[in-house]
């Protein structure tokens, strides 16, 4: 997190001690955390793991949302209609999403019925999502037809894909690209976050190579509309209002 500084904020006793170890940095109180230099939070309130800056010490911050998207089916599984399940192949199975920030392109996966595993580089990210699993598994609709969350690994995505078990059908890329235009204010908050944690994506090149050797049978690639493919020309392109998706097929 270059130029940041995390701390835990105290508040549930037993998780957060956890969680500071786990993460190597300070547990502190509210007081010491307004009198202190650190500047970006985790804590546990509202019933989930929360990232918080400085301005949203008190109230707020920004969690694993696990619910379904504005738009999207509650029903399980959801249909596969968008243009997210175009990409993938309605008749893929197993999803590797190499690049989960959010977790929300993963999660709308898992909801339409794909068997999806999730690759995160950032500890930080990483227990923000795993608190939104545990979550998840929860959630009646879950219990209820006995379904296993996405399954989390941390680590440096090209290693992992390389060091997979097996083959998915898929693998699909959100790389971090510069950002070029405006955005709503909530994902504006979400995503500069998420862009100072983990910066630009300058190895996508190396990470599109790694998931194409890695791949049974096809890569997707999301990115803003004004970028260059990444993989070269695609074998196919579903382009949405402000991004597109690159479908690479073996």
């Amino acid at each position: 997190m270059a130029g940041h500084k995390l701390a835990v904020l105290r508040g549930d006793a037993l998780r957060d001690a956890r969680l500071a170890q786990h993460l190597a940095v300070d547990l502190v109180d509210l007081e010491q955390a307004l009198a202190g230099d650190d500047d970006i939070f985790l804590a546990y309130r509202d019933g989930c793991l929360k990232l918080l800056d400085r301005q949203n010490l008190k109230k707020g911050g920004l969690a694993v949302e696990i619910d379904p998207r504005p738009g999207e089916q509650h029903s399980y599984p959801a249909p596969k209609k968008d243009l997210l399940a175009q990409a993938v192949g309605k008749k893929s199975h197993t999803v590797v999403d190499a690049t989960c920030g959010w977790a929300q392109d993963s999660l709308a996966l898992f909801r339409m019925g794909y068997q999806v595993t999730c690759l995160e580089r950032s500890p930080v990210i990483a227990a923000l999502i795993e608190d939104g699993f545990e979550r998840l598994a929860q959630k009646d609709w879950v219990l209820r037809r006995e379904l296993k969350p996405p399954t989390l690994l941390v680590g440096n995505a090209i290693e992992l894909l390389m060091n997979l078990p097996e083959a998915p059908d898929c693998i699909y890329l959100d790389p971090m690209f510069p950002a070029k235009r405006k955005q709503s204010a909530a994902t504006r908050k979400s995503m500069a976050i998420l862009r100072d944690i983990l910066g630009d994506d300058l190895d996508r090149q190396q990470l599109f190579d790694a998931a194409w050797a890695a791949t049974g049978k096809r890569v997707v690639v999301k990115s803003p509309d004004y970028a260059e493919p990444l993989g070269g020309k695609p074998s196919e392109s579903l382009q949405g209002k402000l991004l597109r998706y690159d479908v690479y097929l073996k």
